[in-house]
């Protein structure tokens, strides 16, 4: 694996998302992006891995395949590894570390899996292993044994890539940046409408749409795992990063809230992130609500699910209220409703088209339920 050669690169997301993500991946040029489960596989180079990071909001993290090979046992693996060009990916200053997953295959151990890949990096390229390095300073090797296939892969990015690096405030159970923005783009959203959510928490809904009208790159804030890359190119990642395709956005974008605190939240994530120009927060209850001036576009909101059965039926009448205020006063916008209930959909009397795939958050799984333009 060289600076030259082309390489499988994994986009990361969550179970029931692969198609947005392939559609997303698709729009920005990537070529041959394929659906896999659980993510988007395209093929490139180091400069496809550093734009992935930087452009792509719906994945939540890339890793670059190293190598692959067949393994029978763990004496098998430890020698194949010392064979992987370590040297050309990661550097010997930089600590790192293995973690494995075995699945349907003769090796099934995957904390011993990962101790003889370690064992292999450490010996052939001397690179320290992570423990006692300072959070972020490692990097990360995952191998994957799957049916006896072992797919050695680095991860590129480092923290997840939900945390675009503005967020310092978040409300409880909140909805991740990347999810947000790939409920966005199947609701149809491209950038062009205003987006209105009145139930906004720490504001990722209105932050998220008002950063893709802007056309800012979701990882223009933060660093990478791959600046620590043997195959890093500083000069050349600094000249892609400086590019920038800002614009003024031609809607404005809307959250509310009944927590004051909520609100004042929002309004320091979207100054932090630079949308303020071009977002509005208040607070206000869901019988306050009304369409600002000017065109519809799309009401989105993730309102409270309620864990056991006595919280749903208490929460029946705020998705009732939603419903009655949005056919009431929306005519011609499209909603989005994120649930995890499909009986608390049904509540708000909302004319839904089929609901998507449901998909992991929090511990449970959610589906997005939406309308086509409201009567």
């Amino acid at each position: 694996m060289t600076s030259n050669t082309d390489f499988e690169i994994f986009l990361a997301t969550l179970p029931g998302l692969e198609p947005v993500l392939w559609a997303e991946v698709k729009s920005k040029g990537f070529r041959r992006p394929k659906e896999v489960p659980g993510g988007v596989v395209i093929t490139g180079g180091w400069p496809e891995v550093w734009r992935a990071n930087l452009w792509v909001r719906g994945a939540g993290r890339v890793l670059a395949r190293v190598d692959a090979f067949h393994v029978l046992h763990l004496a098998q693996l430890e020698g194949r590894a010392r064979r992987v060009p370590w040297a050309s990916v990661l550097r010997p200053d930089v600590p790192f570390r293995v973690e494995a997953s075995c699945a349907k295959s003769r090796i099934y151990h995957s904390g011993a899996a990962a101790e003889r890949i370690a064992a292999a990096i450490a010996e052939t390229l001397g690179a320290p292993p992570a423990e006692g390095a300072a959070p972020g300073e490692a990097v990360t090797v995952r191998a994957r044994i799957e049916h006896d296939l072992c797919t050695i892969s680095v991860d590129t990015s480092g923290e997840l890539l939900h945390k675009r690096g503005y967020k310092e405030a978040v409300n409880r159970a909140p909805m991740r940046e990347t999810m947000a923005s790939l409920f966005l783009r199947q609701c149809g959203y491209e950038g062009a409408e205003p987006v209105l959510d009145p139930m906004c928490g720490s504001g990722t809904f209105v932050i998220e749409a008002a950063e893709i009208a802007a056309r800012l790159n979701p990882g223009r804030a933060r660093s990478f795992a791959f600046e620590k890359l043997a195959s890093f190119d500083a000069a050349a990642w600094q000249q892609m990063r400086a590019v920038k395709s800002q614009r003024v956005p031609a809607a404005r974008f809307y959250g509310s809230d009944r927590d004051a605190g909520a609100v004042a939240m929002s309004r320091a994530n979207a100054a932090r992130a630079g949308v303020s120009d071009c977002t509005e927060f208040r607070q206000n209850t869901i019988s306050d609500l009304l369409p600002p001036a000017g065109p519809p576009g799309l009401v989105i909101a993730n309102p409270p699910y309620g864990a056991r059965i006595g919280e749903r039926k208490a929460l029946a009448p705020l998705y009732r209220a939603l419903g009655q205020v949005l056919m009431g006063r929306f005519g011609g916008w499209r909603v989005g409703i994120i649930t995890s209930e499909p009986g608390l959909a049904a509540a708000t009397g909302l004319p839904f088209l089929p609901a998507t795939a449901p998909v992991p958050h929090g511990g449970l799984r959610v589906s997005l339920f939406r309308t086509a333009p409201l009567a």
